[in-house]
């Protein structure tokens, strides 16, 4: 960590404890501000508040008195609290600078930083990096909105490691100094508008992302969306992505993933599926590149890397045929999003709680679904849709069944995806639990050693 004096002294205002406030308090005081800590709720039974009070900490919960403004404090705000709340307001009337927790990171971190932020991808890029990073020989410690506080792990970092930021706009719209050598925004669609109010506005709380680059740094954006930096005074170093034409940074030709007409890896070998996946594998090696990472470490990555837990994990292989647990898929638009993302015959497992609901808007994206196994409260309505569609349909009674039925049907190279377009209430008592047992029924169909 290192030994920052700008805040020795200072009197600072942690408003929102939580996780991150939790964090930031114990790091502020660390640094020797005179720090208060306040939230809307009540803290007088909150282990975290009391662990503060312990340390010397006033905390101050239950309600946002003005008074807490009159010592003039800087402020670090949870990124979830609205600048509409009444204390916030004040605070901005009266002229206070009102800051985010990721902003300390950057103030203590020895390592360089990579953010990442976007609309879509960023958890999956920011993992994917972390990934590439562990099966290399540099040490790159995940942090922010991927659910590690940043400012704790940034004090564990060291000079020749890389501190891996998701940042979410939120966070983005609190930073003065914050700098990272190496920023990536996956995209930019509309997103979070009750926030933001209007798209212009969040659009340019994710263009904070690269505000403080310099000469030194690099930005890493989407090349079909290049028209919203093109008009910026921009330092960085600037490299595209694109799965779909040659561009100044990392691009597919002839299948297979290239940089500066380096050949690294032909997309059929890759584990993670879809278009979507392809541009956030782009990102993601484009980044492990700069920040030297191993050829060899990034393809071993690439064909082992499972994704985010219970959103269209590749859970393995048995033979020719690859799993896919998207358990989190409770609704018809992520089970369209996951059909879409196979070329290969699908062997699809699908079904759960009965919301009232149809799935016909299913069927533009079932070309490529071989055989249904379903199972659940809608497993009538999801008989009906396959064979409406001339699909093989085959009822089971779980998921473990499912997977149980799946082994007399599947033919070389078919996927077998559990997706199941509904919420898992009606059998398990989360979708977490569903594609755990999913994993389970799996792994249990595995050839012996």
């Amino acid at each position: 960590m290192l030994k920052y004096t700008g805040l020795e002294n200072k009197n600072v205002l942690v408003i929102g404890l939580a996780k991150s406030g939790y964090e930031a308090a114990k790091l502020l005081q660390k640094l020797g501000a005179n720090v208060v800590v306040n939230d809307g709720k009540d803290l007088s039974q909150d282990a975290h508040a009391i662990d503060l009070e312990n340390m010397g900490v006033k905390v101050v919960g239950g309600a946002h008195p003005f008074s807490l403004l009159d010592n003039e404090p800087l402020i670090f705000k949870n990124p979830g609290i609205p600048y509409t709340v009444p204390l916030i307001q004040e605070a901005e009337r009266r002229g206070l600078h009102i800051l985010t927790e990721v902003e300390l990171s950057y103030l203590v971190s020895k390592a360089p930083i990579i953010g990442v932020t976007g609309t879509n991808g960023k958890t999956t890029v920011t993992s994917l990096i972390g990934d590439m990073f562990k099966k290399s020989r540099i040490t790159g410690k995940l942090s922010g909105n991927i659910g590690y506080v940043a400012s704790k792990v940034a004090q564990e970092v060291e000079e020749e490691d890389y501190l891996i930021t998701e940042l979410s706009s939120f966070q983005l719209l609190g930073i003065d100094q914050y700098k990272p050598h190496i920023s990536i925004i996956t995209n930019i669609y509309s997103a979070h508008l009750d926030y933001h109010e209007n798209l212009e506005n969040y659009q340019n709380a994710k263009k904070q992302i690269y505000k403080n680059q310099t000469e030194e740094d690099y930005l890493i954006c989407n090349y079909h969306q290049r028209h919203l930096i093109e008009s910026e005074s921009l330092k960085a170093k600037v490299y595209y992505f694109s799965t779909q034409q040659e561009v100044d940074g990392i691009y597919v030709k002839d299948g297979y993933i290239t940089f500066k007409g380096f050949r690294l890896i032909h997309k059929d070998d890759l584990v993670l599926p879809g278009e979507h996946n392809l541009e956030n594998i782009l990102a993601a090696v484009l980044a492990a590149l700069l920040a030297g990472v191993s050829v060899r470490a990034i393809i071993d990555s690439l064909t082992t890397f499972s994704g985010i837990e219970h959103r269209l994990q590749y859970v393995g292989s048995n033979k020719t045929n690859k799993y896919y647990n998207d358990s989190k898929a409770t609704n018809t638009l992520a089970t369209q999003f996951a059909l879409n993302s196979f070329e290969q015959p699908i062997i699809w497992l699908c079904g759960g709680l009965d919301r009232g609901n149809g799935f016909d808007e299913l069927i533009p994206y079932m070309n490529n679904v071989r055989v249904m196994v379903t199972f659940g409260e809608t497993q009538e309505k999801f008989v009906k849709l396959g064979e409406n569609q001339g699909k093989y349909v085959i009822k089971a009674t779980d998921v473990e069944d499912a997977v149980d039925k799946v082994q007399s049907v599947i033919e070389p190279n078919d996927v077998v995806l559990l997706s199941p377009a509904c919420a898992s209430w009606d059998q398990y008592n989360t979708f977490e639990e569903r594609g755990n047992k999913f994993i389970k029924s799996f792994q249990a169909h595995l050839p012996s050693l």
